[in-house]
């Protein structure tokens, strides 16, 4: 058995020794290896002892082991193909009628999806680029290719969704579908630091700053972060961050446990993004300033961040190694031909290169990171590290068990285990409960919450790798406010009582409803 065992290590140290040769760190950690063999530090008589001890002198140990938390991260919550055939149709379709809105508003509007910029523009766009919001663009005709709304009603045609009719009982849960999502109870033993009412953020969640020994408490927690962050190593960062994090080590924590440290590397790769912005007109790009205009630039929270987002989102539509991590995970891109280019082998290319086509709301998953990071080019790998492990799932049809389907069932057994008074509520006045929330969880609570308050629901995120706090934030919500929603009995009404989150503690709201008997 011992044999077998070593066997199976050999092979999965082999095929990792393989996978990191292929990863964007390997030619600097190679010529740093290198550069440490060829150092006196490393003795030949002794080369293992003294080249492990090198190595952790230099940091390339901590280096070493981050890439292979990352890359066993990666291939343990790989998307797989889905069993489900309902599923694969439905997102096929969902596929389709997407890229026929595209099509159909390139030709409403007489443009191409791609094209190259005249140097005139070239040049304009490069001399306002950290103030690209005062660019004097006619997006009146544009519109977004779809909204959260429009994403729900493909997801109800998956839960057998039927209007309700007094002739029959209403059919709008997700339970037919054979998907595994957890118990209360389960969340419990997941979310165990938040159950058992341990002290979060180094303190407890209801002890007022004036309270003796607060500052204390506080001072602790930063040192131990500190600590955490000078030794760089993303399980114990994780972990960590399980109880929050401090705002002043949160950019640093961040970029740490996603892996998006910037280095030259990386600027120069951000600054070829820049550039492919610059030389290339790409339709979804009038469809990204029109997303900052009608939500962060509309968002008292937001609006002085928007000329950074600009950058950020206009790099991310080109960033090609976004569709190369996700591949298999968000379908089939379109492909399109770009009008200026020399030759035939370049004329075809994918749209957008990132794969990635924007939704009603899509720039609400950047808009926080504003608050960490000034530097665009850090905020953008952070960002975007953040959007391949998590934010992808939020808004493409699959049975991953952190995807948007099992999310919304997740919602609907907890909220009928959990509060069945409102599910019974909800079904007497004909209303989806997944409907009041949808919004909620495609777009992370980004927009909904205080940004203080979203930063920790994010840090919960990073430090249980896992986006079931999501749903259960949703039903936490709707126990706080179930009075209320008992009074209405239209879903405009529902909303209404929904619409301000302003006043919402994530943290005790959270442990109330995992400490519930």
């Amino acid at each position: 058995m011992e044999g077998i065992k070593e066997e199976a290590i050999h092979h999965t140290a082999l095929k990792l020794a393989e996978e990191i040769k292929n990863l964007s760190i390997y030619k600097s950690f190679y010529s740093d290896i290198q550069k440490l063999v060829s150092s006196p530090n490393v003795k030949k008589e002794d080369f293992k002892q003294t080249l492990q001890q090198a190595m952790k002198e230099k940091g390339l140990d901590t280096k070493l082991r981050n890439t292979v938390f990352h890359w066993v991260r990666t291939q343990s919550k790989q998307g797989k193909l889905d069993p489900l055939t309902s599923l694969l149709k439905a997102s096929a379709q969902w596929e389709k009628r997407i890229h026929k809105s595209l099509n159909s508003m390139c030709s409403d509007l007489e443009t191409s999806l791609a094209k190259i910029r005249v140097q005139s523009e070239q040049e304009e766009l490069a001399e306002k680029w950290n103030e690209l919001s005062t660019c004097n663009l006619d997006l009146s005709k544009y519109r977004p290719v779809y909204a959260p709304k429009d994403f729900l009603e493909v997801l109800l045609t998956l839960s057998g969704y039927v209007p309700y009719t007094r002739e029959d009982e209403p059919k709008w849960e997700f339970a037919h579908l054979p998907l595994q999502v957890k118990t209360l109870d389960q969340l419990r033993k997941l979310y165990v630091e938040w159950s058992n009412g341990e002290p979060l953020l180094g303190v407890n969640p209801n002890m007022p700053s004036t309270v003796p020994g607060f500052a204390t408490l506080e001072a602790e927690r930063i040192g131990l972060g500190e600590r955490v962050a000078a030794l760089g190593y993303a399980p114990v960062i994780q972990e960590y961050l399980k109880k929050g994090s401090p705002q002043c080590l949160r950019a640093k924590l961040w970029s740490q446990v996603l892996g998006a440290d910037v280095k030259s590397q990386q600027i120069t790769y951000f600054n070829q993004l820049k550039k492919s912005v610059l030389e290339v007109d790409l339709m979804i790009d009038k469809l990204i300033f029109k997303d900052v205009q009608l939500t962060a630039s509309n968002d008292d929270q937001y609006f002085v961040f928007e000329d950074m987002l600009y950058q950020v989102m206009l790099c991310f539509s080109r960033d090609c190694e976004v569709m190369q991590s996700l591949k298999g995970s968000i379908g089939n891109p379109l492909t399109v031909t770009i009008k200026g280019k020399q030759t035939s082998a370049d004329s075809v290319t994918v749209f957008p290169p990132s794969g990635i086509i924007p939704f009603h709301g899509f720039t609400m998953y950047a808009t926080p990171f504003c608050y960490l990071y000034d530097d665009p080019a850090q905020l953008y790998y952070t960002f975007r590290a953040f959007y391949i492990r998590y934010w992808h799932r939020l808004h493409y049809i699959s049975t991953h068990p952190q995807g948007i389907v099992s999310l919304c069932l997740l919602y609907e057994r907890l909220l009928e285990a959990n509060e069945p008074l409102l599910w019974i509520h909800f079904r007497n006045i004909n209303i989806n409960p997944i409907r009041v929330v949808f919004k909620w969880l495609m777009r992370a609570f980004s927009g909904h919450l205080p940004p203080d308050q979203l930063l920790l629901l994010w840090d919960a995120i990073l430090g249980y790798d896992c986006l079931e706090i999501l749903p259960l934030l949703a039903l936490a919500i709707l126990s706080f406010r179930k009075e209320n929603i008992f009074q209405v009995n239209t879903l405009q009404n529902v909303d209404a009582v929904l619409a301000d989150l302003s006043t919402i503690s994530v943290i005790p709201l959270l442990q109330l409803a995992l400490m519930k008997a």
